[in-house]
Order: C-alpha cells, then sequence, then structure tokens
C-alpha cells in the first residue's frame, strides 16, 4: 500500500512540472511574439550608398611622417625663441636634448662650442639644424654594378634580431621594382628560420634564390649563388650572413671567409651593408666596430627608426663610425626601407611644422 502512495505522489509531481514548464514556454513565446510585434520593420534596403574601397599607397613614406618619437625630443628646442647669444641655462636645454636623442657627446660639445662662439642669429632651431646637417655631409650614392661584366654583389652583416633579413627582402623589393633581376643567397646557415624567412621572399618578390640545409658552409651557398647569378645573367646577388655574436672570433673569421668567397669571380662586392638597430642606440655603435674590419663595411641600414625616440644616433653613427648610413627603415611595410635623405631627416626634427 506505501509503494503504491509514493507511486502515485511522484507521478502527480511530475504533472505539477510539466504543467509548469509548459506554462513558463508559452509566457516566453507569448513576450517574444509582443516584442516582434512591436519591433520597428526592418527597411527594403539596408545600404543607400556604397563606400568607395581605400586605396594602399605603393609610394615610399616621408621620413618626417614616421619619427614622431624622435621629433619629441626636440620639442624643447623647436620651442624656444632666443636668438643671438645664448645664455648657460638656454645651452643647457640643448646638450640635454641632444644626448637624449643619442647624437652622442663628441657631437653635442661640437654643436655647443658652435653656438657658444657663433650665437644663434637666425634662432636656436636653425642653428642646430645647420649643425646636425654639416654632420652628415658623407656620400650616400648606392653601387649597383659591378666591373668587367661580374655580378655585382650587395652583402648583408649584423647581429640577430637587428632585421637583417628582413631589410635583405625589402631591397630586394625595390630592385626587382626597379626592374633589375635579382638572386638571394641564404648565407646564415646557422639559423634554420633565416633561410625560410628569405624564401618567403623570394617568393613575394619573385627574386631567385640559393640555400641550404642548417649548418651547411655559408661560403658554398654564395659561391653557388654567384654561379646561378652568371648562369641566368642576372644583374645582382644580396647575400645574407650568419649574425651570431658580434664578438666571436669564429663568426667575425667566417664573415672575412664568405667576403672572400664572393669578391672572386664570378662576383664582386660593390657594397657591405652594416644591419642596425635604431632602438639599440649607442649600443648600435659597440656591434658596428666589432664588424668593421671583418666586413669592410660601405653603408650602414638602420632599422626601427620609427620606433625610438634616439632618432639622434643617425648622427653618432656617421661621426664616430665614418660610415654613411644610406637607408632607414620607418614602418612595417614592405615599401617603408627607404633612402636615407639627410635634409629631410633633419627637417623632420627641427622644423617647426610637420
Amino acid at each position: 500500500m506505501i509503494v503504491v502512495v509514493i507511486i502515485a505522489a511522484v507521478l502527480v509531481v511530475l504533472a505539477a512540472t510539466a504543467m509548469v514548464v509548459r506554462h513558463r514556454r508559452r509566457a516566453v513565446a507569448l513576450a517574444n511574439a509582443l516584442a516582434t510585434a512591436a519591433r520597428p520593420a526592418m527597411p527594403a534596403v539596408l545600404v543607400d550608398e556604397v563606400a568607395a574601397r581605400p586605396t594602399i599607397s605603393d609610394e615610399a613614406p616621408a621620413i618626417g611622417q614616421r619619427l614622431a618619437s624622435a621629433r619629441g625630443v626636440f620639442d624643447r628646442v623647436r620651442s624656444m625663441t632666443s636668438v643671438g647669444t645664448l645664455g648657460d641655462d638656454q645651452l643647457d636645454v640643448v646638450e640635454e636634448v641632444l644626448l637624449r636623442s643619442d647624437v652622442g657627446v663628441a657631437t653635442t660639445n661640437e654643436i655647443l662650442d658652435e653656438l657658444r662662439a657663433n650665437g644663434a642669429p637666425d634662432g636656436v632651431a636653425t642653428a642646430v639644424r645647420d649643425a646636425l646637417l654639416d654632420s652628415l655631409s658623407a656620400d650616400r650614392s648606392v653601387e649597383r654594378h659591378a666591373q668587367g661584366g661580374r655580378v655585382a654583389v650587395w652583402l648583408f652583416v649584423g647581429v640577430n634580431g637587428v632585421g637583417k633579413t628582413t631589410t635583405i627582402g625589402k631591397l630586394a623589393q625595390r630592385l626587382v621594382d626597379q626592374g633589375c633581376s635579382v638572386v638571394l643567397a641564404a648565407g646564415d646557415t646557422f639559423r634554420a628560420a633565416a633561410a625560410e624567412q628569405l624564401d618567403q621572399w623570394a617568393q613575394r618578390t619573385g627574386a631567385d634564390i640559393v640555400r641550404a640545409g642548417e649548418g651547411a658552409d655559408p661560403g658554398s651557398v654564395v659561391h653557388d649563388a654567384l654561379g646561378r647569378a652568371a648562369a641566368r645573367g642576372a644583374d645582382i646577388v644580396l647575400a645574407d650572413t650568419a649574425g651570431r655574436r658580434s664578438n666571436s672570433t669564429n663568426l667575425l673569421d667566417e664573415l672575412s671567409k664568405v667576403r672572400r668567397v664572393a669578391d672572386r669571380e664570378p662576383g664582386q662586392v660593390v657594397e657591405t651593408f652594416m644591419v642596425l638597430d635604431a632602438t639599440t642606440g649607442q649600443n648600435a655603435l659597440s656591434q658596428a666596430r666589432e664588424f668593421l674590419a671583418a666586413a669592410s663595411v660601405t653603408g650602414i641600414v638602420l632599422t626601427k627608426l620609427d620606433g625610438t625616440a634616439r632618432g639622434g644616433i643617425v648622427v653618432a653613427i656617421e661621426r664616430e663610425l665614418g660610415i654613411p648610413v644610406k637607408f632607414v627603415g620607418v614602418g612595417e611595410g614592405v615599401h617603408d626601407l627607404i633612402v636615407f635623405e639627410p635634409e629631410e631627416f633633419v627637417d623632420s626634427l627641427l622644423r617647426a611644422s610637420q
């Protein structure tokens, strides 16, 4: 009898639960129906006018548009209204700004001596501008042609992480756009990702590439690239090199060997570019000094200039190394590696408006 009562109670509870659930469902359905009825009707046409698709410019950017951080450091100099003889307080401001921008102690002292001696007859910003331009008077021409029918070679050196392989890819795109046939030599065989990255650039730019397995002899890769370039009548070879620690004796010996191979017939090294990261400031100078003797550097490529307030490092590099900055990186895009123009660069820092 007890069992029958329990079963009956369970059935009653289940029936009651079912009725509650049905009631709730009906209430929800009714609420949705009322909300739908109250909602305004959708228009027959959702879009009256189709906006034009944005275009992507292939033109190289103006350097002044990309140096906001570096320009900010020079705000105090640009705002100085003094003309003629300058006092100690004003000279202190100029000194602080120049050192913060990583112009370097030697160049800063030279500019201060000039301001003490001659003042600023046309304003402080103009005086500093003229002094910086005097420090950036090196020959910036870039050689693309070898002699005697040989294949021109651009050799690239620099420590890991400075953007060396990306720089090669961007310069390959520049050369291809100018009508050159390019062969890439994946000579950084100590870092497997370097060859993969350069291979992607070859596919992207339409350049040819010669690569080998990880740990292969870099000199052999460059030699094979020269042979292919000569056989196919290519205009230029862009050769990557290993980028481990710059103070590694073995690495510097390897660089010297690769250069000798690249400079033998059918090749001729016409440019050796040292790639430096602008965001490292004075540390970039320390890196560069280690490579100079081994690689006979002819030009600097300064990457990531748009991401640093240390824009003055350009001046320090040229003054202390005696090597011109020929290209600068001012963004991530393929066309954001541009020819360095000193006047445009200095104006971007010191002109009143940009």
